[in-house]
Order: structure tokens, then sequence, then C-alpha cells
């Protein structure tokens, strides 16, 4: 039987494994990647569709219904961190890079190739800004939602170790300690290692893109993986210095810098239009979810491989990011109740994630579109990293724009490997919640080597084949995880309705006999 230190050792072999293949057997791991990945979009689409509408569902329904009340942790606990903090942490660890490496680049590859209808035009536009939403608004967020919702449920309130194996306890009972339970937290771990290192891989590309674009410095792999390695050593030293400095004082640095990056490109850019879209795109998507989430194009290939290569690849690496993600929100979030939960990880960081696209997206198609800036669309197509600082470079204050860009990427880079490096240490150690230093460096080390195995198997390419593969089967999981937390919810309520039943019955039979009594005492004395 697998015991809480076996759990580490086989996370660790395995992760160790795939560096090692990675590097030794590049062809191989790259080929077998894409023959799984062809095979999940030929036949499995229509899943991943179905899966992320499902933890839209789960999630809407926690929020809303009377489960809402409950709180994640014993009813007389309150939160731990400030909203402010608590909605910094949520932004910072949900997204990280990958809003500022898509930023510019979605926007424009979406106009020029849309999904349906004619590209470079008008309706290709508003088309193009609709997807976005999509991609990034109510269904990522309810995947990590979910997830921690789950962790943060069963942990606080049910007293069970902070691991993925926990959340299942309504199914498998004391089974959760058993093989079945750790082989769940070691997919569990590895799925998280995957998904944190293919986002530094594009951070990696992204930063060494943008310094190839701005100052000439060669974009090399060599430069790539030295890039890789300074950041590890920063957010190693963030990691050990715990949750309550690094990780916080960093989110919140972020939140300053993308304002500032915000504020500045709405006031340089087209303000009116920016607002605009913002208005129509939320009422375009709101309108359209459900079309939008089971919409397939069987009878047309070409539509059909959009949505592969964009929606069914977003769900898919949404996924891999789950139980990091999930885990840091559950860890931040204790003594919420479930619809302040809710409320803060599925509308609050959507709304800033709409925020931020109408202005960097609106901008970058506007300069493409009405001010013939032909040298960012050619610059996307040939290589998409530099995207968001060719855009930055048309503004006269683009040096200045580009550094501010630089530093958030790096913030960025930094919280979201630290964030990570305290949940792998977490999931990896039977949900222990204090983890050592030398823990944390092994997995921060992990991670760095898993990162630069992206960019030896084809960099933005093997990111989507990998990411995708691996998601699969945590898929099906995280489906069992929303069916799991709505039976135990609806025990407790059941239980709570029972209690509340029999304390009510036994008031008033308590207030019945008393009064007989008096009744009584009263017809003896008359007597």
């Amino acid at each position: 039987m697998l015991k809480k230190q076996d759990v580490l050792r086989v996370s660790l072999l395995i992760c160790g494994l795939f560096i090692v293949i990675g590097v030794l057997w590049t062809e191989w791991l790259s080929n077998t990647a894409n023959m799984l990945l062809n095979l999940a979009l030929t036949y499995f689409d229509w899943f991943y569709l179905l899966a992320a509408s499902a933890f839209v569902g789960f999630c809407l329904y926690f929020m809303f219904s009377k489960y809402g009340k409950i709180r994640l942790g014993k009813d007389s606990e309150r939160p731990e961190f400030s909203t402010r903090s608590w909605i910094a942490m949520l932004f910072s660890g949900g997204m990280g890079v990958g809003i500022l490496f898509w930023s510019v680049a979605e926007p424009v590859m979406h106009y020029t190739n849309p999904p349906y209808g004619e590209a470079s035009s008008a309706e290709s536009a508003a088309l193009s800004m609709k997807y976005i939403f999509f991609h990034w608004g109510l269904h990522p967020w309810a995947i990590f939602a979910l997830l921690g919702l789950g962790l943060g449920y069963f942990q606080y309130r049910k007293d069970l170790p902070a691991t993925i194996s926990s959340i299942f306890y309504p199914l498998l009972g004391d089974k959760i300690y058993s093989p079945i339970g750790k082989i769940i937290d070691v997919l569990a771990v590895f799925i998280t290692a995957i998904g944190v290192a293919s986002t530094l891989g594009l951070s990696a590309l992204q930063i060494t893109g943008g310094l190839n674009y701005m100052y000439g410095i060669p974009n090399t792999f060599v430069s790539q993986i030295g890039i890789i390695v300074a950041a590890t050593l920063l957010f190693l030293i963030s990691a050990l210095s715990g949750l309550h400095k690094g990780i916080k004082i960093l989110s919140n640095v972020n939140m300053v810098l993308a304002g500032v990056l915000m504020l500045v490109l709405f006031f340089i850019g087209p303000s009116k239009q920016i607002l605009q879209v913002f208005i129509g795109s939320t009422g375009s998507y709101l309108g359209d979810l459900v079309n939008l989430s089971f919409r397939l194009d069987s009878f047309n290939p070409s539509g059909n491989e959009w949505i592969s290569d964009w929606t069914v690849f977003y769900w898919a690496w949404w996924m891999t990011w789950g139980p990091f993600v999930g885990s840091f929100f559950a860890r931040i979030s204790r003594g919420r109740t479930i619809k302040e939960y809710m409320t803060g990880v599925l509308i609050v960081p959507s709304l800033i994630t709409f925020i931020w696209f109408s202005i960097i997206g609106v901008a970058a198609i506007s300069q493409v579109h009405t001010l013939g800036n032909s040298g960012l669309s050619q610059a996307i197509n040939e290589d998409v990293t530099i995207a968001l600082f060719s855009f930055l470079d048309f503004y006269q204050m683009g040096t200045i724009l580009s550094i501010i860009s630089f530093t958030l990427i790096l913030v960025f880079f930094i919280t979201s490997a630290d964030s990570a490096t305290y949940v792998l240490c977490m999931l990896s150690n039977g949900g222990q919640l204090n983890p050592t230093n030398l823990l944390k460096a092994s997995w921060g080390v992990i991670i760095a080597g898993s990162a630069i195995v992206f960019l030896l198997t084809g960099g933005l390419e093997a990111v989507r084949t990998i990411s995708i593969v691996v998601a699969a089967p945590f898929t099906i999981l995280l489906l069992l995880i929303g069916y799991s937390v709505l039976k135990s919810l609806k025990r407790e309520f059941t239980l709570e309705e029972k209690r509340f039943h029999h304390s009510r019955y036994n008031i008033a039979n308590k207030h019945n006999i008393t009064s007989k009594q008096e009744d009584h005492s009263k017809v003896s004395k008359e007597g």
C-alpha cells in the first residue's frame, strides 16, 4: 500500500522521467504526443466541450443554491486575507503570464482568421472579441473554482487532508487512503507540474522574444534556458519567504502594474471604442454563451479544426492548471461562504479579464484594422512571442510600456511558479500546509526542468500538444469531483435540516409539556 512518502517519491520519479525522456528522446516524445493529440481531437472534442460546460453549471448551481451559505471552514471562521489581497492573489495565480502572452496575438489572429465569416472585417473583429471573452471567461474560472471548492470544503470543513483524493471521500470513503486514492494524488501532482511548466516555457519564450525585438539580444535556446534559470532562482527566493510575504506582496505588485498598463493604454488608445466593445462584447458573450459552449462544425472540417485549435486547446490547458490553481484558491479562501467564494473566483476575475482584453485587444485590432499597422500582423505570423512588444512599439512611449510589460511578465512568472511550488509540496506530501524549504527547492527544480523539456520538444506547439494529452484523464476526475461535492453538500444540508426540525420539535414538545403542567397545576388549585 502506498504511504504519504510514497506519493512524494512516485510523483518526483514520474516528473523526473518526463524530463529525462524529453531530453534524451525528444523526437519520440514529440511524435507520441502528436499521435495522442490527433486521437483526442478527432474523437473526443465533443467531450471537452460538454465537460467544460458541466463545470460552469456546477459552479452556478453552488453559487445560487441553498448551499451558498455554507462556509469553507467551521461556521465561526472568517477569511484570512482581506478582500483586495484575496482578489489580487486569485487573479495572479489564476491566469498568470498567459494573459500577457495572448493579449495581443489572439485578438488579431481571430480577426484575420475567424472561425467563420469574412476575415479582416468589422464582423470578424466583433467575433474575435466575443471568442476572447469565451476562452478567458466563465469556463476556465469554473474549472479552477470547482476544484478549489472541493479542496476547501473537505479540508477545512470536514477536516480531511489537503489532497485531491480527499474530495472523493463521498464516493470512495476510507479508500481515499488506499492505492486508488494515492494514484489520484500522483496524477494530480504530475498534471500540476506539466501545466505550470508549460506556462513557464511560454514566459521564457515571450521574454527572450521581447528582448530580441527590443534590444537585439539573440533569441536562442541557451538564452531561453538562462531566463528559466534566473526566474527559478527568483521564485525560489519568494517561495522560501512564505505565503504571507512572497505571494501576497507580489500579487499586489502584479495588480498595480497591470492597472498602470491598462490605464495608460486606455487613454492613448481608442478609448470610446474600448468602452463600446467591453459593453457590447459582454452582452454578446452572455447572449451566445450556450451556443458558444456547444458549437461544433460537424460538416465543416476547417471550422471544426479552428474549434479544436483554440477552444479545445484552452479547455485542456486550463484543466492542466486545475489542481494547482484550485489548491491555491482553496488555501487562500478559508473562512468564506460558498456564495462569496464563487462570486470572487468566477465573476470578479472574469470581469477583470474582460476589461484587460477590451483595452489591449481592441487597441491591437484597431492598429491593424484602422491604423494600418501591417507590421503587427506580420510579427504575429512570424513569431507570436513578440506580438505584445510589436504592439507597444507602435506608440511613442512604447519603450516605457515594454519595460512595464517585461516586469509584469517576470512577476507573473514568479507568482505562478511560487504558488505552484507551494501547491506541489502540499499535494505530494499528504496535504502538509507547511512544507520544508528542501521540498520547495526540489519542486522548483522539477518545474524548471519540465519547462526546458517544452522548449526542446517544440516550444508553443509542444505546450499545446502535451497539455491536451495530459489533461484528458483529469477531465473525467473533474466531473466526478463536481458530483462528489454535490453529494456531500446535500448530505450535510439534510442533516442540518433534520437537526433543525428535531430541535424545533423538542422545543415545541417541551413547551406543550410545560403548558399542560401549568394547566394541571391551575386546575388543582381551583379544585
